[in-house]
Parts: C-alpha cells; sequence; structure tokens
C-alpha cells in the first residue's frame, strides 16, 4: 500500500510543467497548512518550501515533529522545493469562538493554491466547529472570505486554486462562493479534502449553485467528517488503509502513481452515520443543540486548559474538574444534555437495525431463489 509520502518519493522529481497538477498535489498543499510556522514566517514573508524545511529542522521545538518526513521529502522535491509560502496566518480568539489559519502557495506555473487549515487541537475550535450545526456562518468563514479576497488582489494576475482538509474544506468552498464576482472568474478549482458541509440555505443559494461546478470533494470510504451536513459537487471515494475515524488522516489515502486508489462508493457503515445524524438533527431544535454545545465546552473551559494535548497530559486532574463542574449544573441542564446525547444513540441503533433486518430480507430472497426456479421448472409458475 503506498500513500503520500511515497508519491513524494516516486514523483516529486517531477516539475509541474512535466506532470501537470492533480488531486494528490492538491492534499500534499492542504496539509502543508498543519504545520506550525507561526517562527518561521510573518507578516508578509516569502519563504521557499525548500528554505522553511531548513529553518523548521533546525528550531528545538520541532526537530522532533511527525511530520517532518513529509516537509523534508517536500523541500528536497523539485515539484515542491522552489514552491513560495506567503501571508502565512495563524489566529485563536476564544472571545469570538473563531480558530483560523491559512496559507498561500505560489507555483511555477503562475497560479496559487490559497491552504486553509482544519480543526487544530485548540478548544475554541472543536467549538467553532460544532458551531456549523446552530450557525449559518461562523467567525472562520468570514475571516476566509476577507483572506481570498486580499491575496487574490495581491497577486492580481495568477489562476486561483483553493482547498484545505476537514474545516479547511469547508472554509475553501466557503470563501470561493461568497468571494467578490471577479475573484471567482479566476478560480481554476475548489478542493474539498473531507470537510463538513453547510446547511440547506446555503448549499441551495444562487451564489453556491454558481460554482458548484469548481468544486471537488475528496472523501475516504468510511468517512464521517466530510459526511456532515450538505455537500454538492463532484465527489470521490478514497480507498484508506484504516479503519473508523482514522480514515480522516490524509496520510492513510491509498495513492498510485498518478492518483488516487478509487472506490465505487462509501461503506455501509459511513451512509448509516451519515442517516443517523440527518435524523437526530431533525428531531434536535437549534436552540437545543446551541445549548448543550454550550454546556459542554463550558465545563471543557472550566479545565483552563486551551487545547485537548494539554487536557491529555493533565487527565486525571482534569477529568476531576470536568465531573466535578457537570455535578454543579442545575438538574435541568443536566438532564437536557443527557437526553440529547441519547437521543443520537437511540437513533443510531434503530438504523443500524434497520439494515441489518434489510441485509437478512436479501439474504432470504437469494436463498429462496433455488426454491423459485425449482417451482417454474415444475410448472408452478403462479407462485
Amino acid at each position: 500500500m503506498a500513500n503520500i509520502l511515497d508519491y513524494l518519493k516516486w514523483r516529486g522529481d517531477l516539475k509541474l510543467k512535466h506532470s501537470k497538477f492533480n488531486e494528490i498535489d492538491n492534499v500534499i498543499l492542504s496539509s502543508l497548512a498543519y504545520y506550525p510556522f507561526d517562527n518561521i514566517l510573518k507578516d508578509n514573508d516569502m519563504l521557499s518550501i525548500r528554505k522553511i524545511n531548513k529553518i523548521f529542522k533546525k528550531q528545538e521545538e520541532t526537530k522532533n515533529d511527525p511530520g517532518i518526513e513529509f516537509l523534508d521529502l517536500m523541500g528536497k522535491s523539485k515539484r515542491f522545493g522552489k514552491m513560495k509560502i506567503t501571508d502565512y496566518v495563524n489566529k485563536h480568539d476564544i472571545k469570538n469562538e473563531k480558530q483560523f489559519s491559512a496559507m498561500t502557495i505560489l507555483m511555477p506555473d503562475n497560479s496559487m493554491y490559497v491552504a486553509f487549515r482544519g480543526t487544530d487541537s485548540s478548544i475554541v475550535g472543536w467549538k467553532e466547529n460544532l458551531n456549523l450545526f446552530v450557525k449559518s456562518n461562523i467567525p472562520s468563514q468570514i475571516e476566509a472570505v476577507k483572506y481570498l479576497e486580499k491575496i487574490a488582489r495581491k497577486f492580481p494576475d495568477r489562476k486561483i486554486r483553493v482547498g484545505g482538509h476537514s474545516k479547511g474544506g469547508n472554509l475553501a468552498i466557503y470563501a470561493s462562493v461568497f468571494s467578490d464576482e471577479d475573484i471567482k472568474d479566476r478560480i481554476i478549482n475548489i478542493y474539498n479534502n473531507d470537510g463538513p458541509g453547510f446547511n440547506n440555505k446555503i448549499v441551495e443559494s444562487r451564489k453556491y449553485k454558481q460554482m458548484v461546478d469548481k468544486i471537488n470533494t475528496y472523501i475516504p470510504q468510511s468517512s464521517i467528517i466530510g459526511r456532515l451536513l450538505n455537500n454538492k459537487g463532484k465527489y470521490t471515494v478514497i480507498n484508506s488503509s484504516e479503519k473508523g475515524f482514522m480514515q480522516h488522516d490524509t496520510n492513510t489515502w491509498q495513492v498510485s502513481n498518478t492518483g488516487f486508489e478509487i472506490l465505487e462508493d462509501t461503506s455501509k457503515g459511513s451512509k448509516i452515520l451519515d442517516k443517523s445524524i440527518r435524523d437526530w438533527l431533525e428531531t434536535i431544535s437549534v436552540k437545543q443543540r446551541e445549548e448543550v454545545i454550550n454546556v459542554v465546552f463550558d465545563i471543557l473551559y472550566s479545565t483552563e486548559v486551551e487545547n485537548f494535548d494539554e487536557m491529555g497530559e493533565l487527565w486525571f486532574e482534569k477529568t476531576k474538574k470536568i465531573i466535578n463542574t457537570y455535578k454543579d449544573l442545575d438538574k435541568e441542564t443536566r438532564k437536557k444534555v443527557i437526553e440529547t446525547i441519547k437521543e443520537f444513540w437511540v437513533i443510531s441503533k434503530k438504523n443500524w437495525l434497520e439494515e441489518h433486518e434489510k441485509i437478512n430480507n436479501v439474504v432470504k430472497g437469494v436463498t429462496n431463489i433455488p426454491n423459485k426456479i425449482q417451482d417454474v421448472m415444475n410448472g408452478n409458475l403462479d407462485r
């Protein structure tokens, strides 16, 4: 089995002029958006990936980073090494519930790839992610539109590719759909790599439909995040070497020399989960969703940690704090939280049982085929 690291080894020596930009290149550049370049790129700095890689490897805080091989392969390759990264931004705003990061990669074919980061390990980032279920737009989506418009005007002669992984894919679509008309004309493709969708109001809007043919969505066979809410446009199912939620990691997506390993459809489990979430959202009002999300994150904020990495390091102490904070909630609030969560499990169980029953009926039908054939042979055509 081969992944994007293998692709970098196989195809890294081929410049874009010899092998045109493809969907794997898109995933590689969207993955680059997760790297912490805060101490390398400032304001309007513009550095090649090769130069950034050299600096990154020398930093004490990043020398043991698990992604160092990926960046090293990019930096040393003919395909990506000379590409330049500029306008790197990384913002966390707890008050406004915003986690936003983006960068722009200038490519030798006179185009640029605007990459939006997905949800990081910050608690505010996950809170903003869940706000997609209760709001028509979230702060990072508004920020993404401003960022894309700023970059488009800074480099007016370049064609634009926009992409991201997870929430970054959602931001890529949103920014492209709601940017100014002259910018939309310059967008070649929009890449959504297993990112969540939108509410019906957005996907049915004139602006969304105007750009839908440029949207390319890639999801693994057991996609969870990429099946949330509504996405329209072309989508491709990719074979992953992992199972369940671990398939969200693009390093598990399987590749050949020239493209992803494509599957015909998502797994049965992914379809059932998608239906369960949709059914659940229909039974839970927007107000109730918002109340429960706020309660859950108020409890997490009470631990006084900023991200889930810190939570893991201090798990015993912070778990005690979470339990005590939950106990201090009034009875009605605790009841609402439990009932909301319980409703999802009831719906999920129902959908799994219904699917199991369908499978049993199909099996019974197949088992009865020999008897039906015998009936026909015996002249019992009315059976």
